[in-house]
């Protein structure tokens, strides 16, 4: 690796949503651990967040030699948001999202002055904040975007938005759709996939978004070779665009049972007892997110479908715990959760991580956000997905038909979580998720590729490699940028 006289400093800013500033914590611990100075740029309520897994990230670090990883803490811009409401999960409304974006637009002022007061070699920036690649280029620091998308995803985001494959589908919800110029044949239900003409503010986002990343230096992902090889292929070689893999990189944690929040739930510690005494394989985890809400009708089926598996289970409620559980709990149930027999419930933040390493885990019930399904690919836990939103509908597509670790709930309709979604009848939940369980080829191949993606992490794995390969071209840029400097001083 190239000599630097000192540390390459790395700027990160993540997006105002635990999905996007849970991953950007690990892997700021990830470079940081290889002698990088990270800094970490967010509001108040979201450096708390993040807070446990900075500290114990810094504790690990103490006496390594490795430097401690900052967060710089900047105000929430006022938009006339409640105090405390800086994050994406406490959005109850479209005004508070429009609230929310221009908020989001109003943090380009701290970022600039950050960039002006500190010396930085890149800042790692949520594809969110498209506005950051010209921000940072005119301080002349290289901008590496960051979703904390699968490549997949990615790669079928970027079809859709060059050919909207959409306007010349049939005029029907089931109408399979075909994404163009993909190294395999990917077809989605039109029901399943953004439409322009529903949504012309998100679609033009979206192309905003992508023409920022390609501006940009690089982009790096959460994820690793061996899960996405010929994603890697496409970007770079069809698409031009230059990436590394860095992940899993949850696995540079050093604080899975509380990662991701500063209040955890009085529950986690007794549901990992409660697993403790269940035999092997033979729960299934069902959780959703921090930002998936389900109607009352959806809540009773998926507790039916629980119910009628006959399987043990633990069931995270997450963001449905606001809801009156009597409009929407089946009779009997309650005394299914009460017994501790058969089912667990979580109210709040579950130690996902933790739940998912456990050897009584056999499958896990998700909507497809990428942290999720990424988790499970590392503990080697099968899924059965429920997409509701975003990349979803993709990453589903990934898991169960180009991967083969999951099985497919049925969801056809593409909704934000504050829309309507279809209620799928418990019969069908339940049947898709004895058969995730009772397949031993899934059971195989998921175990398979946790290995990879363990293997990734470690001394010469791939995504260690490209760690290093990315520190490498910036201590390159470095030296070339002070040469540059040097010359024009001499002139």
């Amino acid at each position: 690796m190239a000599v630097r006289d000192e540390p390459l400093h790395i700027l990160f800013f993540p997006f105002l949503a635990s999905g996007h500033l849970i991953p950007i914590a690990h892997m700021a611990a990830l470079f940081a651990g290889r002698g990088v100075r990270c800094t970490i740029l967010t509001t108040p309520v979201n450096a708390a967040i993040i807070r446990s897994a900075v500290d114990r990230a810094n504790d690990a670090f103490a006496g390594t030699g490795s430097p401690a990883i900052d967060i710089a803490v900047v105000p929430f811009p006022d938009v006339g948001l409640p105090p405390g409401v800086e994050n994406g999960t406490a959005l109850a409304s479209q005004d508070d999202r429009d609230k929310f974006y221009q908020a989001v637009r109003l943090l380009r002022e701290p970022f600039d002055r950050f960039l002006a007061d500190h010396r930085t070699d890149a800042v790692v920036s949520d594809s969110f904040f498209d506005w950051s690649v010209d921000a940072a280029a005119e301080r002349g620091v290289p901008r590496i975007a960051f979703l904390g998308s699968s490549m997949f995803a990615r790669a079928c985001s970027d079809s859709m938005l060059r050919h909207n494959p959409l306007e010349n589908a049939p005029d029907d919800p089931d109408a399979l759709v075909l994404l163009p110029e993909l190294p395999h044949r990917v077809e989605l239900r039109r029901s399943q996939m953004l439409d322009p003409a529903k949504r012309p503010w998100h679609w033009e986002f979206f192309k905003s978004m992508n023409a920022a990343d390609q501006r940009s230096f690089g982009e790096v992902f959460n994820s690793f070779h061996d899960l996405e090889r010929d994603y890697v292929k496409h970007f770079q070689k069809t698409l031009g665009r230059r990436v590394w893999l860095v992940g899993p990189v949850a696995l540079a944690s050093k604080d899975m049972a509380v990662r991701g929040t500063d209040v955890p739930s009085p529950d986690a510690s007794s549901c990992l007892r409660w697993l403790d005494a269940k035999p092997a394989g033979s729960v299934v985890y069902v959780s959703f997110g921090t930002l998936t809400r389900f109607a009352p009708a959806e809540l009773h089926q998926l507790a039916r479908a629980l119910d009628l598996s006959g399987l043990n289970f633990v069931w995270v409620i997450g963001a449905a715990a606001g809801q009156d559980s009597s409009e929407w709990m089946p009779e009997g149930f309650a005394y299914l959760i009460a017994s501790g027999d058969r089912g667990f419930m979580v109210r709040g933040w579950a130690p996902q991580m933790l739940i998912l390493s456990h050897p009584a885990l056999g499958g896990f019930v998700t909507h497809c956000g990428w942290n999720s399904v990424l988790e499970a690919v590392t503990a080697g836990v099968p899924m059965a997905t429920w997409p509701r939103y975003a990349d979803q509908f993709n990453n589903e597509t990934l898991v169960v038909e180009q991967l083969k670790v999951g099985v497919s709930i049925g969801a056809k309709d593409y909704a934000s979580g504050i829309e309507a979604h279809e209620v799928i009848a418990g019969e069908v939940i339940a049947e898709s998720i004895q058969r995730l369980m009772e397949s031993d080829a899934i059971q195989k191949k998921a175990k398979d590729l946790g290995l990879k993606a363990r293997s990734a992490m470690e001394k010469g794995g791939s995504s260690y490699d490209d760690v290093g390969r990315l520190m490498d071209e910036l201590a390159a840029r470095r030296s070339t940028v002070k040469v540059v400097e040097d010359i024009q001083a001499s002139c």
